[in-house]
């Protein structure tokens, strides 16, 4: 295998500082970089589709939801860790452009419910569809068992942090 920019950066470390562990920076320098890399695919992947990733975030919430795709807004807070008025903010910009619509609640009279459009689930759907290719291909490298074992380890290590 081909050495990258971090066997470089552990190299110059470890040559500077070879009383340290460096194992965290292989790990930890290889996922900063990668959740880059991501990010960028993500934007790729949603500009296609004339969503930006924190609309996709709500409407994804949304969509998962299951039909009617309506939710509180305090249940797409929780989804997406933002602030209440952040929230508002970004379903009134949804709303404007036909992505969510706000609609009474029947539970409850005085709340509202955030309800997915037709124009927003095609949206949605066709964003995660084009994600779904794009994290496919770059996982395309790995063999399905590692992929597996892969999944595993970042589940176990997530774990502690909540």
């Amino acid at each position: 295998m081909e050495h990258d920019e971090v066997d470089e950066l552990v190299r110059a470390w470890g040559r500077e500082r070879s009383d340290l562990d460096l194992a965290p920076v292989e790990v930890f320098s290889r996922v900063a970089r990668l959740a880059r890399l991501l990010d960028g695919l993500r934007r790729e992947a949603f500009a296609g589709h004339g969503v930006e990733p924190w609309e996709f975030d709500v409407l994804a919430a949304l969509r998962r939801a299951g039909a009617p795709y309506e939710l509180t807004p305090g249940s797409l807070l929780r989804q997406t860790m933002v602030t209440s008025g952040t929230m508002t903010n970004r379903v009134d910009r949804l709303v404007e452009r036909d992505l969510v619509e706000r609609r009474p609640d029947p539970s409850d009279r005085r709340g509202v419910l955030v309800r997915l459009t037709a124009t927003g689930k095609r949206s949605v759907d066709g964003a995660f569809e084009s994600l779904l290719d794009s994290e496919r291909r770059l996982l395309s490298v790995i063999p399905a068992p590692e992929r597996d074992r892969l999944a595993l380890a970042l589940k176990q290590l997530m774990a502690p942090l909540g």
